[in-house]
């Protein structure tokens, strides 16, 4: 006879392989972004060890034949998660009742290009496929968008999907985040895992704001603030901000592609933390709708903050202490994002 106890685990168990599928979408995702990720989301390393997955993934006509080759070796990893692997270049397909979607595919700059024209044909990407999530996507989807420029792409996609709320919307600056912890660990001499609380202000771009003054770090067993860890102001001041500001030209510059492997690991962590919760006492950065902060950011913009989550929903870590320097590299960085809204809306207008 078996025990109660046995009995509940089997329960437990039957119930937990029972559990129904989410439906994940990765637009360009014949991309070398998305062949970085699709692995780690398919495995279950960010929707939980349990969850089956569907995975659906759009790109455009001319790329279809470089997704087969992916969907055939998605298949080939003979993954037990991952149930169902739907290719696509329609957005009826590609966006229908979506749990998460994830938005890496976007017009890049090309060479000789204006800014306002590479914002425009974002403009028309991301209102398309907002559009698509607002027709055909459940009204609890979490949509994360990756593609450049990000903040602003994020915004124009949350406009056009106004029955879903802007709370499931946010843009990935956690790429920022990460490097900004590794190299204050990399100084220090620990490990990243021993580095909490750095915060990335603003904009996905060459003004965001890397800031340590709310950062701690392990430190032999004792958390200590990171500005004392370091302990140097000018490196902190010049070359660590510069660093992470401008690291995506340097990899580019170096491998002669934009960052994929990081890219798809800050994916994975931003939004493994939005379905399960950032740790106690951590805050982690996103960009978030700005309305309702304590920091003065002008409303109505995609702006990174530090918040928490909790039970899939973020919060703005309000009332932090900022001083002078700060203040004037986070007024820097919303000035260029009410820029770039504007000139967005414009054409989203037009």
């Amino acid at each position: 006879m078996l025990t109660l106890l046995t009995a509940m685990y089997l329960v437990v168990r039957a119930t937990s392989s029972q559990c129904d599928p989410i439906r994940v979408l990765v637009t360009g995702a014949a991309g070398q972004i998305a062949y970085s990720l699709l692995y780690s989301i398919a495995k279950g390393d960010v929707f939980g060890k349990d969850q089956p997955i569907i995975l659906v993934l759009l790109d455009i006509p001319a790329m279809l034949p470089v997704l087969d080759g992916v969907v055939m070796e998605l298949q080939d990893c003979a993954l037990p998660l991952l149930r169902e692997v739907i290719p696509t270049d329609k957005v009826e397909v590609g966006f229908k009742d979506l749990d998460a979607a994830i938005l890496v595919g976007s017009m890049p700059r090309k060479e000789g290009m204006e800014r306002k024209d590479l914002l425009k044909a974002n403009v028309a990407i991301f209102k398309t496929q907002g559009a698509a999530l607002d027709k055909y996507a459940k009204k609890t989807v979490k949509v994360l968008v990756v593609g450049n420029p990000a903040n602003t792409n994020c915004l124009i996609a949350s406009k056009s999907a106004p029955s879903i709320p802007k709370e499931n919307f946010s843009c990935l600056t956690r790429l920022d985040h990460n490097r900004a912890r590794s190299q204050v660990a990399m100084r220090v001499g620990v490990s990243s895992d021993s580095v909490k609380n750095v915060i990335i202000w603003g904009n996905h771009s060459s003004t965001q704001y890397p800031d340590v003054h709310h950062a701690t770090v392990n430190l032999r067993g004792k958390e200590v603030s990171a500005l004392d860890a370091v302990n140097d102001n000018a490196w902190l001041k010049g070359d660590f901000i510069t660093t992470v500001q401008q690291r995506g030209a340097a990899v580019i510059k170096a491998r002669k592609l934009s960052s994929a492997m990081s890219a798809a690991k800050a994916i994975c962590d931003h939004m493994k933390d939005i379905w399960f919760g950032t740790p106690e006492g951590e805050f982690v950065s996103m960009g978030v709708y700005s309305s309702g902060n304590s920091y003065g950011v002008s409303d109505d913009l995609m702006y990174s903050f530090p918040v928490t989550i909790k039970n899939k929903t973020w919060k703005i870590v309000n009332n932090l202490t900022i001083n002078d320097f700060s203040r004037g590299k986070m007024d820097a960085t919303a000035a260029e994002l009410v820029d770039e809204r504007d000139t967005a809306i414009s054409f989203l207008r037009a």
